[in-house]
C-alpha cells in the first residue's frame, strides 16, 4: 500500500504548488484537514475493532477506501478536489491503522515487540522506497505529467487489498456479552499512558506535514524531478534502521531509544532552518530517515507494555487520534510561520517543540524508574 501512497504524497505539494497555484497556507489547511480526519477515526476504529473482535476486515476496508481515492487527485482542477482526495485517503487510514496496530502487538512476545513493530515499519517503509521510485520513472517517461502517476498509482493499492482479503488470517476471538465488551473510555488506562500520549502529542504539534520538507528542498534548489529521490533516501535510510532500532529497543530499553529519537529531531529541524544548498538537504533527508527508523515503531512497541490486553486496538486508537489531531495545528502553524514569518521559523518552532517533549519524557522516565525499579525493562 505504501508503494501507492509513496508515489503520489511527494508530488502533491508540488502539483498544488506549480500546478493549481496554491499558496503553502492553504497546502498547510489541506495537510492538517485530511491528518485530523483520520485521526479522529482512529479511536473509534480501535475502539470498534476491540468491541467486533476483528481486524482483518477493518484493514481491508480501510485500504480500499484509499485506493478508491487515487481518481479524484487524478483529476483534480482545484485544491478543493485535492483536498477530497486527501480526505478519502486519509478516512482510510483512520479506519485500518488501530487494528493493524493490534495484530502486529498480538502476533509478538512482549521481549520482542521492538522488532516487531521495527519489521513492521521497515516493510511498509520499503514500500514508500518503491513508491517514490516508480513516481521518479513514470516522471521521466510522461514529461513531469503528475496525473499519468497518480492514475497508476491505483495498481499497488489494489494489490494490497487483494492480499489482505486472500492471504491474511486472524484468530477468532470468543464473543463476549454486551455488559463485557470493551467501552470507549479512558479509565482502562493508567497515569503512565496518558503522560507518554500527551509528550507525544506535544512533540507532534512541532512536527509539522513532510510537504514542508520537500517544499524546502525544492527552495534550495532540488530540481523537481528529483525530489521523488530525495524522499526515497528519507524512506531507504527509514526501512533499514527500523529493525535495528527494534533489537536494540528491546536489548537497551524502549525508552531510551525513544528519547534519542527526540533529540536527534531538534537538531534534525534546526539543520532544515539553517540550511542553504542542496547537499545539507540530501543528508537531512537521509538523518530524517533514522530519527523515523528510532521511533516510529518504537513508540508503539513501548505502547504495547503499558496498555491492558483486552483494550490494545483502543489504545492504539487513542495514542493515533491525539498524535494525528496534533497534525492540523502542526500544519497550520507550520504552513502560516512559512508566508508570514519564515521558511526557517516552521522549522525553528519544530525543533523547540522536541527539546521540550525530550525534557518532560526524562521526567517521565525517572518518575517511571522510582515507581517500579524492579519491573521489566522497557
Amino acid at each position: 500500500m505504501d508503494v501507492s501512497s509513496e508515489m503520489i504524497y511527494p508530488l502533491v505539494p508540488l502539483f498544488l504548488a506549480n500546478v493549481l497555484g496554491v499558496n503553502k497556507s492553504v497546502i498547510g489547511l489541506i495537510e492538517g484537514i485530511a491528518e485530523s480526519t483520520a485521526s479522529l477515526l482512529k479511536v473509534f476504529s480501535g475502539w470498534f475493532s476491540d468491541r467486533i473482535g476483528n481486524r482483518k476486515w477493518l484493514m481491508a476496508a480501510g485500504y480500499g477506501i484509499s485506493t478508491l481515492s487515487r481518481p479524484i487527485i487524478a483529476l483534480a482542477t482545484d485544491w478543493r478536489h485535492v483536498m477530497g482526495s486527501r480526505l478519502m485517503d486519509r478516512f482510510g487510514k483512520g479506519v485500518r491503522t488501530a487494528p493493524r496496530d493490534a495484530i502486529i502487538a498480538e502476533s509478538a512476545e512482549r521481549t520482542h515487540l521492538g522488532r516487531a513493530f521495527g519489521f513492521h515499519r521497515s516493510m511498509d517503509t520499503m514500500g514508500a522506497v518503491v513508491g517514490p521510485a516508480l513516481a521518479f520513472f513514470f516522471l521521466g517517461l510522461f514529461s513531469n505529467n503528475y496525473r499519468s502517476v497518480f492514475w497508476l498509482s491505483m495498481i499497488p493499492g489494489a494489490i494490497a487489498v487483494l492480499l489482505i482479503i486472500f492471504f491474511m488470517s486472524e484468530k477468532k476471538k470468543a464473543s463476549l456479552p454486551n455488559s463485557e465488551r470493551p467501552k470507549l473510555t479512558l479509565k482502562h488506562f493508567d497515569w503512565r499512558f496518558k503522560f507518554f500520549v500527551a509528550i507525544a502529542t506535544l512533540f507532534a504539534i512541532g512536527n509539522s506535514s513532510d510537504v514542508f520538507l520537500i517544499l524546502r528542498a525544492q527552495q534550495t534548489g532540488i530540481p523537481i524531478i528529483m525530489i521523488p529521490v530525495v524522499y526515497l533516501v528519507f524512506n531507504l535510510v527509514y526501512s533499514l534502521s527500523a529493525i535495528p532500532a527494534g533489537i536494540a529497543a528491546d536489548r537497551f530499553g524502549k525508552k531510551r531509544v525513544i528519547l534519542l529519537g527526540f533529540i536527534l529531531f531538534a537538531f534534525l529541524y534546526y539543520g532544515f532552518a539553517v540550511a542553504k544548498d542542496t547537499t545539507a538537504i540530501w543528508g537531512l533527508f537521509a538523518i530524517y530517515g533514522l530519527f523515523m527508523g528510532l521511533t516510529e515503531g518504537i513508540q508503539k512497541a513501548f505502547l504495547a507494555t503499558i496498555i491492558p490486553q483486552d483494550f490494545k486496538a483502543t489504545a492504539f486508537g487513542v495514542y493515533n487520534t491525539a498524535v494525528g489531531l496534533a497534525m492540523f495545528p502542526a500544519s497550520l502553524i507550520g504552513g502560516w510561520l512559512w508566508d508570514h514569518v519564515s521558511p526557517s521559523a516552521t522549522f525553528y518552532f519544530g525543533a523547540i517543540t522536541a527539546g521540550l517533549s525530550a525534557v518532560l519524557f526524562v521526567l517521565f522516565i525517572a518518575v517511571v524508574k522510582r515507581d517500579a525499579p524492579n519491573k521489566i525493562n522497557i
